[in-house]
């Protein structure tokens, strides 16, 4: 068999905006650095996705050791790593959650509300700000930033060449929004994965990933399809849920690098 290959890093620092390939990335309690630590609210404080903004798929996001560029057509901003919000802490809420946010600035909100054509917050998430992760799934008592639950996904690169092998039109990783991709093994070998180490890192699996209507929003056009979810549901279905990819929490919290051999216990 061939050998289990970290062959992707991404994060998503802003949530449900575009993502960052990396060749490496540190690790934290509640996701790779960087990842979802930011993102958009609308007038309530609820959390905005692509699943009801599809066109949030259209802001691309660059970074250097400074600060994030936030592209949208040709209007850019830059959000500083430095300064990354005010003081003043809001709640607001995702899915069932509610947690204690920061707005960044208001020059940040104005440019997106312009830019989505609705009043909406830029918002920061703290590192020390509390969210368990839910209590059934946890290892050591987990926190995890503004992803939907979970610190880490993980996605075998097998697993999607099985599924573009059914479809008339292949469709890339993007569209699931991992963290951690693998090369290696065969399709799905990540939904049994307990204990494993990413070079030195030693992650835990636990829960497979349930996908939502995002994973059908073309992420250069901001369309809406009916694939990946369709014929998913054909092979991949439990419970009522379309499974794909594994949900992880770490035990360590060093760098993880593109190239790590990926160990399993």
């Amino acid at each position: 068999m061939d050998d289990l290959k970290l062959s992707e890093i991404w994060i998503y620092p802003i949530k449900s905006l575009g993502g960052i390939s990396l060749q490496q990335s540190k690790v934290f309690e509640k996701g790779l650095q960087h990842d979802r630590r930011w993102m958009l609210v609308d007038e309530n404080g609820q959390f905005m996705t692509q699943r009801v903004y599809p066109q949030m798929a259209l802001f691309k996001l660059s970074m250097n050791a400074e600060k994030l560029k936030i592209t949208y057509g040709d209007q850019a901003i830059d959000l500083s790593f430095a300064n990354p919000a005010t003081l003043d802490l809001m709640k607001v809420t995702i899915w069932d959650d509610s947690v204690l946010a920061s707005e960044v600035n208001k020059e940040h909100s104005e440019w997106f509300s312009t830019l989505l054509g609705m009043k909406c917050k830029l918002v920061f998430f703290p590192e020390g700000n509390s969210r368990p992760v839910d209590v059934t799934y946890k290892v050591n008592n987990e926190h995890v930033s503004l992803a939907d639950a979970y610190p880490f996904l993980i996605i075998g690169q097998p697993s999607l060449d099985s599924l573009n092998a059914k479809l008339e039109v292949a469709l890339p990783m993007n569209r699931f929004r991992p963290n951690l991709i693998f090369t290696g093994g065969e399709p799905h070998d990540e939904d049994g994965w307990r204990n494993f180490t990413v070079g030195s890192n030693r992650f835990v699996g636990v829960k497979p990933c349930a996908r939502c209507v995002l994973t059908t929003v073309n992420q250069d056009t901001a369309e809406k399809g009916i694939e990946p979810l369709k014929t998913l549901a054909t092979y991949r279905k439990q419970n009522n849920k379309i499974l794909f990819g594994q949900n992880l929490v770490a035990l360590d919290h060093d760098y993880i690098h593109v190239g790590d051999l990926i160990s399993l216990q």
